[in-house]
């Protein structure tokens, strides 16, 4: 047997996700982080402060369903990609399925991943951007709203829309849709606060304050 029929036994014998040269990792990350930029860009918007931009990218948070067509849009995607590897490579079928399952495992196993790493650690992180002083804290009164928020995708949005009122001296989040907002009384109000329009699609309850 010649070396190269060894080498391509061998390469049959490997485990699907072994073989082959496409970065599957990548392109599941990449097709998880996709269907996010317009959130990614409205939270990048909002550190900068570009109005232009938060306008622009607003109308896409005030959708209560968008996150849920996001991870439908990830997850064409990654089956668009996967049926076109598999076309590719004649395995477009059952059998091909089973015996590229490592493939297929790492691209949706990432491209979830990625999801829930933006729905429960970036998106969360970056509505405390800037944070809470210990003087805000300690000189400020404190309202604390549970709010209807489908995500924490969508806290950004909150944390943006509450600190645009004068008075509002600053805002922490915490999982899952708890906002704590410290507020000088003598510039604002609980009632002016409540009344933003953010509130009419996305209720907010008083816990304290």
């Amino acid at each position: 047997m010649s070396d190269e029929n060894k080498n391509n036994d061998i390469k049959e014998e490997l485990p699907s996700c072994c073989q082959g040269k496409e970065n599957k990792a990548c392109k599941g990350i990449l097709y998880g982080i996709i269907p996010h930029i317009g959130c990614i860009l409205f939270v990048i918007a909002s550190i900068l402060g570009s109005t232009i931009l938060i306008q622009f990218f607003k109308p896409l948070l005030m959708n209560r369903n968008i996150f849920y067509y996001m991870i439908g849009i990830s997850f064409a995607f990654a089956t668009l990609s996967s049926v076109l590897y598999l076309r590719k490579n004649k395995m477009l079928s059952w059998n091909g399925i089973k015996r590229k399952k490592g493939y297929l495992a790492i691209m949706y196993g990432t491209t979830i991943g990625i999801s829930l790493l933006f729905f429960f650690v970036i998106f969360p992180l970056t509505a405390n951007i800037g944070g809470v002083t210990a003087q805000v804290v300690g000189t400020s009164s404190l309202l604390k709203i549970s709010v209807d928020i489908p995500c924490a995708g969508h806290a950004s949005l909150i944390t943006g829309e509450l600190k645009t009122i004068n008075g509002v001296e600053g805002v922490q989040f915490s999982m899952p849709n708890i906002f704590e907002v410290y507020y000088d009384k003598s510039r604002t109000s609980k009632e002016q606060m409540l009344s933003l329009d953010v509130f009419k699609e996305y209720p907010a309850k008083v816990i304290e304050g």
